[in-house]
C-alpha cells in the first residue's frame, strides 16, 4: 500500500508543472508523510456544479496548476464536442494566491484546443466575469476565485455561453471530459495566443450599472466600504462616483487585495468578527450605511445603526429591502429566490401582482428563471439587473441598497422603518441559521442520515406538519440533497453546503403582527421560537 501510494505521488511529482507544488510534494515524499499522502491522493477533487474549490497544495485533492490545467482541457473537449470549435472564452480571476497563474494556465490551454481565450486585465470582481461573457459573445467563461473561503482555498467557477453558471447535466459532461484527459504532456499549453482585455469591459460593466439606478433618484446617503480584502474597491469606488454616491470611506485596514485576509480568520461578512473594523470606523464617521463586499465581490452586507450600536442586516432583510424598493419603482417580471430564502419575498410579489419562483440554493438556479426581473438569496446574494448580469451582483446590490437609503433619509426614514413597515403588512418574517463546521465530512453524512431515518415529529413545541426529502425532487424542483419540514407558522431546511465543510439548517418563522406596537412582542416571540428550534433540531441530528 505504501509503495502504490508513492508511486502515485512520484508519478505526479513527474507531471507537476508548479516549482512551489513540486517542492512540497518531493518533501511529503522524502518525509514518507503517510498521512498527509493519503489525504491528497485519496481521490480526485470533484468537478460539480459549483465547479472546483479546495485547498492550495499538491496532488490530485488539492488546487494547483495541474488539476486546473486538466479542468480547462476538460472544459475545451467539452465546448468542442458540443460544436464550439473556435468560440471565446472569456477568463478572470481574484486576488487569491495562484488565480493569475491557473487564469494563465486556462488561456494556454484553450488556445490550444484551437479555441480562442481572453483574460480580464487584472483581478476583478466575478460579475464583470459574469458580464462580459454576453457583452464578448463567448462561448464560456472561467472565474477563477474561491469567493469568502478560507484564504488557503482557491477554486475554478465555470459559465457557458448565456452568462449563468454551469448545471446538470452540463457538470456531469465536463467532467467526464476531465477524468479522460491523459497526460499533462500531451496537453497543448503555447506559450502565447490568446488576449489580455483591456479596460474596455469594465468601462461597459460600469456603464450598465446605469440601469439599476432611477433617474433623478436621491443620491445622498453617506457609506462606509470594506472590499474585506479583496478585489471590489477599484469598481464600486467608480460605480459610486459615476452614480453620484457621496465617496465611500473606506476601511483602510481592509481596502487592498491581500490573499492572506490578515484581518479576518474567515473573509465573508456574515462570519463573526468580520464586520467588526467596518462597524469601528463606522462609529468614527457616523454614516447613514455599512457596506461590505465578499472578496471576490459577487455577495454584498448592508450594515444600519439600530439603537446605539451598529449591526448586519441578514440577507433576508436586504432581500425584502431591495425587493420593495423595487415594486416601488414599478418592477415587472418575476422575483425569484432559493428555497432557503426567506418567503417574504412571495408575500411581496403576490401583493405586487408579480410572478414569484423558488428555485434550489445556488445563482445558477435563479438566473435561469424565465422573465426574471429580480432575484436573491440569504447568503447575501442580489441579482437585481439580469438583463447585464446573470449572477449575484455586489456592486449593483450595493448601488440599489445605497439609493433606497437615500430616498428613505429624504423622508426622515430608515431602512429599519421600512423593515417594520413590511412586518405589519405582511406579518413579521424572522430568519437564522444553524451552521456547523466540520473536519470530518462523514459527520454530515451521519447527520443527515440519521434525520432520515428518525425525523423530527416536533421542533420548538409545533407540530411537523410536512416533512420532504429533496433528493426525491418536487412538482417545481430538481433533486437535491436536503430535508424541508413545514410547521404551523414555521419552516426549517436542511442540506450540506455546497462550497464547504458545512450542514446548514434554515430558519424561519411567521409571527402575525397587529400594528407597529406590536412589533416589539413579536420580535421577541419569533427570537425565543428561533432559539428553539434551533435547540431540537440540534438534539434531532446529533450536532
Amino acid at each position: 500500500m505504501q509503495d502504490e501510494l508513492t508511486a502515485r505521488a512520484e508519478a505526479w511529482l513527474a507531471e507537476d508543472p508548479d516549482t512551489e507544488t513540486r517542492e512540497e510534494l518531493a518533501k511529503l515524499i522524502a518525509a514518507e508523510d503517510t498521512a498527509e499522502l493519503t489525504a491528497r491522493f485519496a481521490g480526485t477533487l470533484q468537478f460539480g456544479t459549483a465547479g472546483l474549490r479546495g485547498e492550495l497544495g499538491a496532488g490530485p485533492m488539492r488546487m494547483n496548476r495541474a488539476v486546473v490545467i486538466r479542468a480547462a482541457a476538460g472544459l475545451a473537449a467539452y465546448l468542442k464536442a458540443k460544436g464550439e470549435t473556435d468560440g471565446l472564452v472569456v477568463i478572470g480571476y481574484d486576488a487569491r494566491h495562484k488565480s493569475a497563474d491557473f487564469a494563465r494556465d486556462t488561456a494556454a490551454v484553450m488556445t490550444g484546443a484551437g479555441l480562442r481565450a481572453a483574460v480580464l486585465p487584472r483581478p476583478l470582481p466575478t460579475p464583470v466575469l459574469a458580464f462580459a461573457i454576453r457583452h464578448l459573445g463567448a462561448v464560456a467563461g472561467v472565474e477563477v476565485t474561491a469567493s469568502h473561503n478560507p484564504p488557503r482555498d482557491n477554486g475554478y467557477k465555470v459559465y457557458l455561453g448565456d452568462g449563468s453558471q454551469i448545471v446538470p447535466p452540463a457538470d456531469a459532461e465536463i467532467a467526464a471530459e476531465i477524468a479522460a484527459v491523459g497526460r499533462l504532456a500531451d496537453v497543448p499549453r503555447p506559450d502565447s495566443g490568446w488576449q489580455t482585455l483591456d479596460d474596455g469591459v469594465l468601462n461597459a460593466y460600469l456603464e450598465r450599472t446605469d440601469a439599476v439606478l432611477a433617474p433623478g433618484s436621491a443620491r445622498t446617503a453617506r457609506t462606509v466600504y470594506t472590499p474585506m480584502h479583496g478585489v471590489g474597491k477599484e469598481t464600486l469606488l467608480a460605480a459610486f462616483a459615476r452614480a453620484g454616491f457621496p465617496a465611500p470611506v473606506l476601511v483602510a485596514e481592509q481596502a487592498e487585495p491581500d490573499p492572506d485576509f490578515p484581518t479576518v480568520a474567515f473573509p465573508n461578512p456574515e462570519e463573526p468578527g468580520a464586520m467588526d473594523l467596518a462597524f469601528a470606523q463606522a462609529r468614527a464617521s457616523d454614516p447613514d450605511l455599512v457596506i461590505a463586499n465578499d472578496p471576490d465581490a459577487d455577495r454584498c452586507a448592508a450594515a444600519v445603526k439600530d439603537g446605539g450600536e451598529w449591526r448586519m442586516l441578514r440577507g433576508d432583510e436586504v432581500g425584502a429591502l431591495l425587493a420593495a424598493h423595487l415594486v416601488r419603482r414599478g418592477a415587472r417580471g418575476t422575483f425569484a429566490e432559493s428555497i432557503v430564502s426567506s418567503s417574504l419575498l412571495g408575500r411581496i410579489a403576490e401583493k405586487a401582482g408579480l410572478a414569484y419562483e423558488e428555485t434550489l440554493t445556488g445563482f445558477k438556479w435563479i438566473a435561469r428563471v424565465e422573465g426574471l426581473r429580480y432575484g436573491y438569496e440569504e447568503a447575501l446574494g442580489y441579482c437585481v439587473d439580469p438583463d447585464g448580469v446573470r449572477d449575484k451582483d455586489g456592486i449593483t446590490a450595493a448601488l440599489a441598497v445605497t439609493e433606497l437609503a437615500s430616498e428613505l433619509k429624504e423622508e426622515g426614514r430608515t431602512l429599519l422603518d421600512l423593515l417594520d413597515d413590511l412586518a405589519v403588512e405582511h406579518g413579521l418574517h424572522a430568519t437564522d441559521q444553524l451552521s456547523v463546521r466540520v473536519e470530518d465530512l462523514s459527520l454530515i453524512a451521519d447527520a443527515m442520515r440519521r434525520l432520515r431515518e428518525r425525523p423530527p415529529t416536533r421542533l420548538a413545541g409545533l407540530p411537523v406538519t410536512g416533512a420532504e426529502d429533496l433528493t426525491q425532487g418536487t412538482a417545481s424542483l430538481p433533486p437535491t440533497d436536503g430535508l424541508r419540514y413545514t410547521l404551523d407558522g414555521a419552516r426549517v431546511i436542511v442540506r450540506p453546503s455546497g462550497t464547504e465543510p458545512k450542514l446548514k439548517c434554515y430558519l424561519e418563522v411567521v409571527v402575525p403582527v397587529t400594528g407597529h406596537d406590536a412589533l416589539p412582542a413579536a420580535r421577541a416571540k419569533a427570537t425565543d421560537l428561533l432559539s428553539e428550534i434551533k435547540r431540537d433540531l440540534s438534539a434531532a441530528a446529533g450536532i
